[in-house]
């Protein structure tokens, strides 16, 4: 008899919290499960299927991966894979990178117009395979530290949505692992031997700021042990009126008000960017404009 390691129970239990609790997957939807190879991908898709399985409605899931033409990118790994396991899937085979090669400068890094690229792609998939959700494998850690991004650098409260829905309502974006922690996740990839294809290999820079983000965390997590843990509860419990939004709370009535999303919020295209990004857009130079590119 087959017992499931206490880790996938407890991500499990962790993915299932977060799905009912945001209404992430519906009755006869069809998600479209971003996978980039990376271990964050691979156990999203994993526990997924798992959660097919079990769950009190049906849907169908599409694991579609983004071949951009990486000098070195093992092509062969993913459907191998997904062919293994079973599940329905999707190549995309889009040669980005000579396009990104041909049109940014020397020495400039490549993450912006490549995920300006990518996303456009994934999303026109997406609404071809009539796929209702789009999962992409944003972790805890994730939207933790682009809520701090957020705050130290651009000045807003926000970090990742769990769910979005596209501004043409033709699609929506979730993530299921928004309850997971990156340390579980790496565990579990670990556990299961997922084949990981590296992230590197258009020789692209992490985001420095978003870097030195995980690093502070990391740091006061040493003195605060259930740091991520308090930081993601933070999030579900906000108190509008300890705040300085007129937008958020009536100050001269006291009361409660219900703040319009601003337009553009609601663009799966640009959440879908961050499927395999190194960078952030919104941190770093249009690097569109700098190479001459409307």
């Amino acid at each position: 008899m087959f017992v499931e390691s206490k880790l996938k129970t407890k991500l499990l239990k962790k993915m299932g919290q977060a799905i009912g609790d945001f209404g992430m997957i519906a009755e006869g939807d069809r998600v479209m499960v971003c996978l980039s190879g990376g271990k964050d991908s691979y156990t999203m898709l994993d526990l997924l299927l798992d959660v097919r399985r079990r769950a009190p409605v049906n849907f169908d899931i599409l694991a579609v991966n983004l071949d951009q033409k990486q000098p070195g990118f093992p092509a062969e790994v993913l459907p191998n894979y997904l062919e293994e396991l079973g599940v329905d899937y999707r190549i995309v085979e889009e040669d980005t990178y000579s396009v990104v090669k041909a049109h940014v400068p020397e020495g400039k890094t490549f993450c912006s117009l490549c995920s300006r690229l990518r996303r456009g792609i994934l999303y026109s998939v997406a609404v071809e395979e009539g796929c209702t959700k789009v999962a992409l494998g944003h972790h805890a850690d994730d939207i933790i530290n682009t809520f701090l991004l957020n705050l130290f650098y651009v000045g807003q409260l926000k970090a990742m949505p769990p769910i979005l829905r596209s501004d043409d309502g033709r699609n929506t974006v979730i993530r299921p692992l928004a309850y997971c922690h990156e340390s579980d996740v790496a565990a579990y990839a670990e556990e299961k031997q997922f084949p990981i294809i590296p992230c590197n290999l258009c020789g692209s820079q992490p985001n420095l700021k978003r870097a030195r983000v995980k690093q502070l965390v990391t740091e006061l997590a040493k003195e605060v042990p259930f740091l991520r843990n308090s930081m993601l509860t933070a999030l579900t419990n906000v108190t509008a009126s300890h705040l300085l939004d007129p937008g958020l709370y009536d100050f001269r009535n006291f009361e409660p008000l219900v703040k319009q999303i601003p337009a553009g919020h609601g663009s799966v295209e640009k959440e879908l960017g961050a499927v395999f990004d190194h960078s952030e857009p919104m941190f770093a130079p249009n690097l569109m404009e700098a190479a001459g590119i409307q």
